[in-house]
């Protein structure tokens, strides 16, 4: 017989565990499954805009949503998501292992997963000069030369970003041309510090302890050369792995789930939070938030909410 829980939540990151928080303290069965801890905010070294630390490394503050959600009595399990059924009133939850559960309600908070560049190096450097966050890290290169991988509005901001507190910013692109907003593109240009690199393409992040250099090639000349850099930002978009979801609940044309702003998707009984969703700006202090929010709307859905909730100061 499967083990029975009031709401699974997909997903460990600042929504998930957040959501897990909130969910367990309301004396809800509540089943966190991951593959890892943490989700994105785990990665970066140093995080100075969330409120409450000045400074903070992201693997730590994500240790601590953990803990605090277990205290209040979340159960925690490492697995894969690969379907989830509907079956009457229950959810069914299929993982990679073979291993089902079912569950009263789910909560989707398993976020997006950034796009990599697959060169030697990347990974060794992560969270030590290489990022994937610039809200999060350009604080840390002040005064310092860094480069923007990517053609998107994303690395058009970025590099903006970025050089008003580096020394100096290369922004690389694989095509001759930028994907991103012609006034963007225009600000880029603008910028004395920001230096160009079109139809260049990364070879290999070098270094000791920390990034030192990247390796760049010319798409056309095949001409390599090195760059001098204390930190790579990548910047080539974001992939949410939601297949499993296909018939379940509506997604757009990014796979994103589609959600109200009561955090409830197509699907009765099924909500989402974080980066997963449709909300517009990807931040840890905003997933937390929208975790906190589809997880009191998900208990006014199991113990028998209709209509409106009724707030606090509403008489």
């Amino acid at each position: 017989m499967k083990k029975l829980y009031d709401v699974m939540i997909i997903g460990s990151g600042a929504a998930g565990m957040t959501a897990s928080i909130y969910t367990a303290r309301k004396n809800l069965k509540t089943l966190v499954i991951s593959m890892d801890v943490g989700g994105q905010t785990a990665v970066p070294s140093k995080i100075e805009n969330y409120p409450g630390f000045e400074e903070v490394n992201g693997l730590e503050l994500m240790n601590k949503f953990q803990a605090q959600a277990m205290k209040c009595g979340a159960e925690m399990i490492s697995g894969k998501v690969v379907k989830i059924n509907k079956k009457e009133s229950l959810f069914e939850i299929k993982l990679a292992s073979g291993v089902n559960y079912e569950s009263r309600a789910v909560i989707l908070a398993f976020g997006k997963t950034p796009r990599s560049l697959g060169v030697p190096g990347e990974d060794k450097f992560m969270g030590r000069g290489v990022s994937i966050c610039v809200t999060c890290d350009a604080p840390l290169y002040r005064g310092k030369t860094v480069v923007v991988v990517g053609g998107g509005n994303s690395a058009l901001g970025g590099a903006l970003e970025l050089s008003q507190i580096a020394k100096k910013v290369y922004l690389m692109h694989r095509r001759d041309e930028f994907r991103g907003d012609e006034i963007e593109a225009e600000r880029v240009n603008k910028q004395e510090n920001i230096e160009l690199l079109l139809s260049t393409v990364p070879i290999e992040v070098k270094g000791d302890k920390f990034v030192e250099g990247l390796i760049v090639e010319n798409v056309n000349t095949k001409e390599q050369r090195t760059l001098e850099v204390d930190g790579v930002f990548v910047e080539i978009g974001f992939k949410v792995d939601s297949d499993f979801l296909t018939g379940l609940v509506d997604r757009n044309e990014l796979n994103e789930v589609i959600i109200n702003e009561k955090h409830e998707t197509s699907q009765p009984g099924i909500f989402a939070a974080g980066d997963v969703t449709t909300v517009l700006f990807k931040q840890t202090v905003i997933s937390a938030g929208d975790g906190a929010k589809a997880a009191l709307q998900c208990h006014h859905y199991l113990t028998g909410g209709e209509g409106r909730i009724v707030s606090d100061w509403d008489h």
